[in-house]
This record gives structure tokens, sequence and C-alpha cells, in this order.
């Protein structure tokens, strides 16, 4: 997540930009479909979810990073 530096924008838990870690894996907790979900939120961005700020895509980002990224997400506990 460093490297893909995720975190200008998102920390564990405070709010910078957009929501902290420990936000999304409380909001998302139990959906069995999520990783997937969240790892493609990754690769092509969104807005709306969380307020003004839209998160841009991270094309760059392979399919496995972003993956891992959201399953160590959701493998907060918040």
């Amino acid at each position: 997540m460093q490297r893909n530096n995720c975190t200008a924008c998102h920390l564990i838990d405070k709010r910078k930009y957009g929501p902290h870690f420990n936000e999304v894996a409380a909001r998302y907790a139990g959906d069995a479909k999520i990783v997937a979900t969240l790892a493609s939120k990754i690769k092509a961005g969104g807005s709306g979810v969380w307020g003004e700020d839209p998160m841009p895509p991270q094309a760059h980002v392979s399919d496995a990073d972003a993956t891992k990224m959201a399953e160590l997400i959701m493998a907060l506990k918040p």
C-alpha cells in the first residue's frame, strides 16, 4: 500500500481524504464478495460512497496487488 501511495489519502485509523481502512473494514464486515468489489474499486476509482472526494483510478496496480490490498483492509479488526 505504501509502494502504491495509498497512504497519501488513506490511513489505518484516521481520516485523511478518503475513509480510513478501519472504516472500510467495519462497513463491509461479513460481505463475502467485498474483496473482489474493493479490488475492482481500487483499480477503477470511484466517488460518492464516502463523501465528495473522488478516488482516482489506480489502473497501474496489478489485479493481484489490488486483491491483496483489499484482503489486508478486510483483515483489520476495527
